[in-house]
Order: structure tokens, then C-alpha cells, then sequence
């Protein structure tokens, strides 16, 4: 394992140990949201350096990247209340099927409307880089997905293995 896969993962790792770290805490929404704050420049950082970004195309994608991620966590904020509702009203002892049926459309839109956010952020890259950087941007987005989610798994893992305590 090279060294910068080793600093992406234990980086991943002190992140994702924040996460499940900041759910148990009062303030967890505003825990999270740092942490994902820090995973997307985690991510930008690590991008630049994979796809060996020049000043002027670093100038050009970090605010399109910034402005869609920052759209797109708005449209997640709003999928993530209506999911909620979502779960109360199929919970219901009467479900009202009206407002299940509202609460499905806002969700499809919303998961639409990420998807296109996604295509406007690849179409964008396609047009400011390089056929190997577009390349080496395809890969990276595997790895690094990949990487987050094993890390991910780890953090799981080693919470669920938790030594319970001893009964006296």
C-alpha cells in the first residue's frame, strides 16, 4: 500500500470516527456537518493531486465543485426530512396515503435532482480536462469511494465490537 493510500485512509478513518462519534452527541447535526465538510476537501485535495491539476484548471473547477456540492447538500437536507416524514407516516396506524404519495414524489425528485447535479459536474470536467485527467478522475472516483466505504466498515466493525461491561 502506497503512502498516500495509507494517509487517505487513516484520514477517512479519523473522519468516519468523528461521524460515529458526533451521533451520540447533543449537537450531532452540526458534528456531521463538519465532517463532511472535511471530507469534501479531503476529497478536493486528494482529487488535485491525482488528476495533477494546473493553477488555471484549479481555478476554474473548485468553485463549480464547491457550488454543486453545496446545491446538492441542499437538496439532501430537504430528501433527508422528507424521508423522515416518509418512515412517521408509513408508521402511522392510518397511513395517509395522500401524503405517502407527496412525500414518494419530493423523494424521486430530490434523488433526480442529485443526479443531474452529478451530470453537470461531469459534463463541466469533460470540457476542462484533459482525456487522461478525465481518466485519472474516473479512477479516483472509484478508489476514493471505495476506500471511504471500507473505512467506513472498519469504523463499524470496531464499534460493534465493543466490550460490554462487566456485571458485578
Amino acid at each position: 500500500m502506497t503512502k498516500k493510500k495509507i494517509v487517505l485512509l487513516f484520514s477517512s478513518v479519523m473522519l468516519l470516527g468523528g461521524l460515529t462519534f458526533s451521533t451520540a452527541q447533543p449537537n450531532g447535526w452540526q458534528n456531521r456537518q463538519r465532517i463532511r465538510e472535511n471530507l469534501f476537501t479531503l476529497r478536493l485535495l486528494r482529487l488535485t493531486q491525482a488528476l495533477d491539476l494546473t493553477e488555471d484548471q484549479t481555478a476554474r473547477i473548485y468553485p463549480m465543485i464547491n457550488r454543486i456540492e453545496k446545491e446538492k447538500l441542499e437538496i439532501q437536507k430537504q430528501m433527508s426530512a422528507d424521508i423522515a416524514d416518509l418512515r412517521r407516516l408509513v408508521n402511522e396506524q392510518a397511513p395517509r396515503e395522500a401524503e405517502i404519495e407527496a412525500k414518494n414524489k419530493n423523494i424521486k425528485a430530490a434523488r433526480e435532482s442529485i443526479r443531474v447535479k452529478d451530470i453537470e459536474l461531469d459534463e463541466f470536467l469533460e470540457k476542462n480536462l484533459t482525456t487522461v485527467q478525465r481518466a485519472r478522475y474516473l479512477l479516483f472516483q472509484i478508489e476514493f469511494y471505495r476506500v471511504l466505504n471500507d473505512s467506513l466498515d472498519r469504523v463499524r466493525m470496531m464499534r460493534n465490537k465493543r466490550i460490554p461491561p462487566v456485571k458485578k
